[in-house]
């Protein structure tokens, strides 16, 4: 067996421990979907970064940066402003309506701000989630089995079958408390291969005069972060779509589940500085192993493979091994929560609100061990036929759900006058039109990322339908 492999079963190990640790927390529905809201700050700081990242940062936006260079800083930019917007307009809003209404998921807040006994909100987000969550879990564990593949010898089934079975296994076994402190150890990780890995490769290659240099050579455009906009209207598209990826942080479910499980306001204002500072870091170490990748390999068939590449060919086989812990981590911190997240969807939204079921809360949160299960098993069954340009998947499944439910949190915690049918008509329609401008649109518009129509066209229509049904609840 392989050094890499061997410090990845350590790091299997000591993430059951966790696992084990957090298990007594998981025998009730508050426990096993919200830690029994008791974070505390640096564990909702971290824990919201590295669901919010995934395999996309490791393997997607290194691969971003090996491609178009200093262009993806506008990615950067968009994500800290993104993060940033959450926990100033957000977080403490959405975590005070959360407790007010005794909720644990992100539709029982909306449902008890709107007062829908009718069940048609929860039954849209619930829904929304399921469709994305199956495609962004799918996507996930894709990513799982290209950077082992990558990391080791293993063939790409065993790969998949190995990383979903893990993540699969201690989030039955330790519910969201241990997603969230496994998501620390894993942020930590992250952040030291972003660090160490660019740090190397640039000594590497002689230092950055000698990068810079070198990437003059191959190509000028990559030294520059405004040069799309010499293609005019298409390279604006370009750098408004990099810019728009931070947009989905303002709603996407899993990530305001984090701002639920805090403990009090006080650890969200701490959490806060500490989330910026981190996803800075991420997102800048991302794109400069991308670009100090180009140098060394400039003829990578797969820009996703840029940084198991580097970390193959800079390292000792135990520091290899740590590095593909690091990508191994980012996949399973967001993929954990988002089998969460879709559990809690079916077994809290649609078996207890919406068919008022007479179980026991200890019943619902087993049935919700076995919901994780299912939806992990049907994300890898899906994954082994392989995922391409994960980058853009990726990219689908957050912002199908951010342009679902960002608009309608904005407009639920800073219009008053929003009303139950402006919130369903802009939940809809922000959704649908993400996914149809994919499928119809996205070729045909210099390829403008679907966030941006998804999301303000889901907040003009929540406005407007509440601008007009407003009479009614008057």
């Amino acid at each position: 067996m392989s050094t890499p492999l061997i410090v990845l079963l350590g790091f299997v190990a000591a993430l059951f421990c966790v696992a084990m640790w957090s298990r007594r927390e998981t025998q009730t529905m508050e426990g096993y979907f919200l830690a029994g809201k008791r974070l505390p700050f640096w564990v909702v700081a971290f824990s919201t970064n590295a669901t919010g990242e995934s395999g996309w940062l490791l393997l997607g936006l290194t691969g971003m940066g090996y491609a178009v260079g200093a262009q993806a800083l506008w990615v950067v930019v968009g994500e800290v402003m993104g993060v940033t917007l959450a926990w100033t307009l957000i977080a403490r809003r959405f975590k005070r309506m959360s407790d007010e209404a005794g909720a644990l998921t992100v539709p029982d807040v909306i449902v008890a701000h709107f007062g829908d006994r009718s069940h048609v909100l929860r039954i849209t987000s619930v829904l929304i989630i399921l469709a994305m969550v199956s495609a962004y879990v799918t996507a996930q564990m894709a990513a799982a089995g290209k950077a082992l593949v990558g990391f080791t010898d293993i063939d790409y089934t065993s790969a998949v079958l190995f990383g979903g079975s893990a993540i699969i296994l201690y989030t039955i076994i330790g519910g969201f408390k241990a997603v969230s402190y496994t998501d620390v150890l894993q942020g930590v990780l992250m952040l030291f291969g972003l660090i160490l890995v660019p740090l190397m490769a640039v000594q590497h290659a002689g230092g950055i005069a000698a990068v810079l240099e070198a990437l003059g050579r191959i190509d000028t455009d990559l030294l520059s972060m405004t040069s799309a906009l010499n293609n005019e209207l298409s390279g604006w598209i370009l750098l408004i779509s990099f810019l728009a990826i931070g947009l989905p942080f303002l709603g996407v479910p899993q990530l305001m589940t984090r701002f639920m499980a805090a403990a009090n306001d006080q650890e969200l204002k701490k959490a806060r500085g500490v989330s910026i500072i981190v996803i800075l870091l991420f997102d800048l170490g991302a794109v400069a192993t991308g670009m100090v990748g180009r140098v060394l390999f400039p003829e990578l068939a797969d820009q996703e493979t840029v940084f198991p590449m580097l970390a193959r060919t800079l390292f000792t086989p135990v520091i290899t091994g740590l590095l593909l812990v690091v990508v191994v981590s980012a996949i399973m911190s967001t993929v954990d929560s988002l089998l969460l997240l879709a559990s809690s969807a079916v077994v809290r939204d649609t078996m207890q609100q919406i068919f008022a079921s007479k179980k026991t809360d200890q019943s619902l949160a087993r049935i919700g061990k076995g919901v994780t299960l299912a939806i992990g098993v049907l994300g890898i069954t899906f994954a082994i036929e392989e995922v391409r340009f994960l980058f853009w998947f990726i990219l689908f499944a957050w912002s199908g759900l951010g342009a679902a439910f960002g608009p309608v949190v904005l407009c639920m915690l800073y219009d008053k006058r929003t009303t139950h049918a402006g919130a369903v008509s802009g939940m809809l329609f922000g959704f649908l039109l993400t996914v149809v401008w994919v499928l119809e649109f996205k070729a045909r518009t210099y390829e403008l990322y679907e966030m941006i129509p998804g999301f303000f066209g889901g907040l003009l229509l929540t406005w407007l339908v509440s601008r007009l049904t407003q009479h009614k609840h008057g």
